[in-house]
């Protein structure tokens, strides 16, 4: 789809045919089970593509398909350049690890617009293509330098990033191993490429947002509990508050879960400790069975603190608690850490923290990354999480 590509270096490898980027790209379809009718008539049909409300830091523009089963971005030509090197070894990567979380890569193309410019885009899987509502989106690298966003500019939908997450998520302990199992090959796999500056793309689903804000309170506040206005469902146990159970894991049954081609199709079903080390699927009351699977429909409880206070001789901390489905991948994973990347590490050095910009050597910024998300996802001693 696209003619052979020269950058105007050196290096004869350089200048390949279109033949084997589109035998590599299709090859990566039929990995992914898409029916290559249905992907052309997604990108390509008369219902065209959704802009995105804001386009990347680097300018790149972001379309929706109109079955949101696909991201279109233009790629720069640096970033091009950098999918062209990497291709067979991704190729490779996504073939020996079907649960791997980095960015699902479909297609290459390029059109030619009126006076002759030309335009190249990438498409990709989009994780979020669920029946769930996304309530909130985070987009994490591991870094502190920026990381936030400012109050007047957080609306439905924006991403927020490292410094505005207030949550830690605890998840069974046999799903939490198989995520950081993937996380661990997928960052020593960009590692190699010398890859910086990706992001954990995090999307939570609240289950009954509006119902589930119990208050913990420790065991030496007991008296304190009659205070505080029992939630609708909510029972006492011992001297916690515990909120209505809204998620729940069943055993795996394939002919109850949907099996139409989509851009998570591929991957095992996960299993979770807390059915007896069984494949699971999990349950939302007034929902269909959802497959569990790396990265999608991954239930979770979200704990966030709320304060902290010192009574006399007692330490009192509040906690929201809320009961969450997660769906989670690697993205924006063009960037090499050449010598632009390399001036700016340098430059920021010298005005804040080496370890808190995003600019680091791919080593570190692996190690970095993965150390901030075992705090985003801790290890936690029991899931309530259980089957029926």
């Amino acid at each position: 789809m696209f003619p052979a590509l020269c950058f105007g270096c050196s290096c004869s490898h350089w200048l390949i045919p279109m033949y084997a980027w589109n035998f590599i790209f299709r090859n990566l379809r039929e990995m992914f089970k898409l029916d290559a009718a249905e992907y052309m008539m997604s990108i390509c049909g008369d219902d065209g593509l959704r802009e995105l409300s804001s386009t990347g830091k680097s300018g790149s523009f972001f379309y929706l398909s109109h079955d949101d089963r696909f991201v279109i971005k233009t790629l720069r030509r640096s970033e091009l350049k950098v999918l062209l090197t990497m291709l067979p070894s991704y190729y490779n990567h996504v073939k020996e690890h079907e649960n791997t979380l980095i960015t699902k890569f479909f297609g290459l193309h390029r059109i030619t617009l009126k006076h002759g410019k030309e335009v190249r885009f990438v498409v990709m899987g989009n994780m979020f293509c669920t029946e769930l509502h996304i309530h909130r989106r985070y987009d994490l690298k591991g870094s502190t330098y920026g990381r936030f966003t400012y109050p007047d500019k957080i609306h439905e939908g924006t991403t927020l990033k490292d410094l505005d997450l207030s949550y830690e998520f605890h998840m069974d302990w046999l799903l939490r191993e198989s995520l950081f199992k993937q996380l661990s090959l997928d960052c020593k796999f960009l590692e190699s490429q010398q890859i910086i500056d990706y992001s954990l793309l995090l999307g939570l689903h609240f289950r009954a947002p509006e119902h589930l804000k119990a208050l913990l309170e420790p065991p030496d506040s007991l008296h304190k509990s009659e205070s505080i206005p029992a939630m609708e469902g909510a029972i006492s146990q011992g001297e916690f508050l515990i909120p209505p159970k809204g998620l729940v894991l069943l055993t795996h049954e394939p002919s109850f879960v949907s099996t139409a081609p989509g851009p998570h199709i591929r991957g095992n079903t996960l299993r979770a400790c807390s059915v007896g080390d069984k494949e699971v699927d999990l349950l939302l009351p007034g929902t269909a069975r959802l497959r569990v699977q790396l990265g999608v429909n991954m239930p979770a409880q979200a704990n966030c603190k709320l304060l902290q206070n010192e009574t006399g001789s007692a330490k009192v901390e509040l906690f929201e608690v809320y009961d969450v489905v997660l769906y989670l991948g690697i993205i924006d994973i063009l960037q090499g850490y050449n010598l632009k990347k390399k001036m700016e590490h340098a430059y920021k050095s010298v005005q804040s923290d080496p370890m808190s910009i995003s600019a680091v050597e791919p080593k570190l910024y692996s190690r970095r990354f993965i150390e901030f998300l075992e705090k985003v996802f801790p290890v936690s001693p029991s899931f309530p999480t259980s089957s029926c």
